[in-house]
């Protein structure tokens, strides 16, 4: 009884705005993309403090402040759950005056490869 009545209503409020399947699909299409770029954001954000907090332990500057997106594939995680793995490029200092490549991969939101690259360590100096 209750169901028949609400189904009447529903049909009388929707009587006239049936949806063609290409408007429905368009709709689901924008939603899927508005999902990637606010997911994007989020990685980057997490890309950008695993890069900071790399470079500081490392005693490095890190440059821009910012990384930049270099790959983007699906990927399993450890417990074979599909992932979006993103790969992202950023720019370093050790001596203030160079700029070097660094990368950072994330699987998610997780920071699975973390690259600051081989750095040719100072000549020791003798103080005699």
């Amino acid at each position: 009884m209750v169901y028949n009545a609400v189904n009447a209503i529903l049909r009388w409020i929707f009587r006239d705005t049936a949806m063609p399947g290409l408007e429905i699909v368009g709709i689901l299409v924008l939603g899927a993309l508005a999902w990637l770029w606010l997911d994007s954001l989020k990685a980057r954000e997490a890309a950008v403090r695993a890069a900071r907090a790399a470079c500081a332990a490392e005693g490095l500057m890190l440059l821009d402040d910012t990384v930049a997106i270099s790959g983007l594939k699906p990927a399993r995680d450890e417990e074979g759950r599909l992932k979006l793995q993103r790969a992202y490029d950023f720019e370093y200092s050790d001596t203030g005056d160079n700029r070097l490549q660094g990368s950072v991969v994330l699987r998610g939101h997780r920071v699975v490869i973390l690259n600051v690259g081989l750095r040719i360590a100072p000549a020791a100096r003798t103080l005699h």
